[in-house]
């Protein structure tokens, strides 16, 4: 059982591509939604959206622990211990699932309470969030099917369930989405999407594991013991992750009102589009770090983390440059006028995702390793500092407070805490991650820089589509070639 950096490009490339098509499917859908709905609707339905979202936290890191253990106990061919593991955190989702019922039931209570809703909108507001709670619920145990698939490397199918869901969805809101009713409309679809997404999971999963048993008597104490160990510490990762993404529409939407958060919601959701491809390298990285865990493979497990630290940081600094220089003509095209400060709200997120997500590669190898409890501690210190310094910043200095209020905690955690304690941790020199991961990026980064810098200076007003898209495999070419070149001369003394 091998997991060379080839296993890596492959499943890399087919999350890409799949991600590519969702990409553009967010982009015709969230301008399309916004106005049918309007903005005070539509910042209502993430408002509420943000709120649902904590429900997630009802998994207590056991989503991790699938992942984890699946492709451990696979690589060990143990799939009796796969089976109780499965059963056992099924059960949970399913119990969990009830609870979540239950707290849509105590939000629709306390509905009036939470904004100025009033007459037919507090109605539709009610609803929308009983139809989340079963969503919720039934997401729960669907996503066991889920973990399994991730767990057994098999990214490529994961992927193409989640773009079928993505195409249902677009064709649902196209059919079905009216500006009466729109908030239970949009939920109703979906709790659909959900249930037929799961349903696929469940199904793909019995296929790839015929093993796969899920049996009540498989129940076990010390198998709930062996999960909760690690779990426990993935929970704290979940809910640093929980605050740390759905903090910043919560907030606005308390300290300004819904009204607000569109203009904000549209960078974070652009900076979303632009970090999920990228972020799938750290969920590739889990698995795969576990099934080299073993002493013997440090080695193996080294250069692994290098390349993937590596690739990431690339395409995150590529990323934040285009943003930095094209966002705005990017934001207008996508969204229309109106939204100026869009563009300075994005690039401060981008320049936060500059550091979170090569350090989330580094921890998902602790992950992967078992080494969940100094990055979930230090990630949940890292959304506390975000959750606390976006309420102040946001008292200060509006919707830009708020994104800074997300970069000043992942500079000083992740660049002062997570990377040295987590490099220490796995084993690997500072020296050599810069010498080998970010040191030959540098090169590509700077021409790109140059590009970006030439072409603004040089066309008055990037923005329409089609200026866009050659803009932006000029740049892609000239991030690729550099980084080829760049990988040429550092091999160069080598073969002389």
């Amino acid at each position: 059982m091998a997991f060379a950096p080839a296993s890596l490009k492959r499943n890399v490339l087919v999350s890409w591509g799949a991600h590519g098509l969702a990409i553009v499917i967010g982009f015709f859908l969230m301008p399309y939604v916004v106005r049918v709905m309007g903005d005070r609707t539509y910042g209502t339905w993430v408002f509420i959206n943000s709120i649902a979202s904590y429900g997630g936290l009802l998994y207590f890191g056991f989503g991790e622990t699938i992942s984890r253990y699946v492709a451990k106990y696979q690589a060990e061919r143990k799939y009796e211990r796969i089976s109780q593991i499965v059963t056992l955190i099924l059960a949970i989702y399913l119990v969990m699932g009830a609870v979540a019922i239950a707290i849509a039931g105590g939000l629709c209570a306390a509905a009036p309470y939470i904004s100025s809703w009033q007459g037919a909108e507090l109605t539709e507001v009610r609803w929308t969030i009983l139809v989340l709670g079963l969503n919720v619920a039934v997401g729960m145990s669907g996503s066991v099917f889920g973990g399994v698939l991730m767990g057994l490397r098999r990214f490529d199918l994961e992927r193409t369930v989640s773009l079928s869901s993505d195409l249902m969805k677009l064709a649902l809101v196209f059919l079905f989405l009216r500006q009466e009713w729109g908030l239970v409309t949009m939920a109703c679809i979906f709790l659909a999407i959900t249930v037929v997404e799961n349903v696929a999971y469940l199904v793909l999963a019995c296929r790839q594991l015929p093993q796969l048993r899920i049996r009540w008597s498989l129940l076990s104490r010390e198998v709930f013991h062996e999960c909760s160990s690690f779990s426990s510490m993935a929970f704290l990762n979940a809910i640093a992750y929980q605050m740390t993404n759905a903090t910043d529409t919560v907030v606005i939407g308390l300290m300004m009102g819904t009204d607000e958060i569109v203009p904000y919601y549209i960078a974070l959701r652009l900076s979303q589009f632009i970090k999920q491809p990228i972020d799938k390298i750290a969920q590739i990285c889990m698995p795969a770090a576990g099934a080299l865990s073993n002493p013997s493979e440090r080695h193996r497990l080294h250069r692994f983390l290098i390349k993937a630290y590596g690739l990431v940081f690339l395409l995150t600094s590529g990323m934040f440059l285009g943003g930095w220089f094209f966002g705005g003509g990017v934001i207008a095209a996508w969204m229309g006028d109106g939204y100026a400060l869009s563009h300075h709200i994005l690039a401060i997120l981008l320049a936060a995702q500059v550091i979170a997500l090569p350090c989330s590669v580094i921890r998902a190898f602790l992950f992967g390793m078992g080494e969940v409890r100094v990055p979930a501690f230090l990630y949940l210190l890292e959304a506390v500092c975000n959750l606390t310094a976006s309420i102040v910043l946001c008292h200060f200095w509006g919707l830009p407070g708020v994104a800074w209020g997300t970069l000043i905690p992942v500079a000083v955690v992740e660049l002062g805490l997570t990377l040295p304690l987590g490099l220490k941790l796995v084993g690997l020199p500072v020296r050599r991650l810069w010498r080998e991961a970010i040191a030959p990026q540098l090169l590509p980064i700077a021409a790109l820089a140059a590009y970006s810098w030439i072409v603004a200076g040089q066309i008055a007003h990037v923005d329409g589509w089609p200026i866009l898209i050659a803009v932006t495999f000029g740049g892609g070419a000239v991030l690729g070639s550099m980084w080829w070149l760049a990988g040429r001369l550092l091999r160069a003394p080598a073969t002389t």
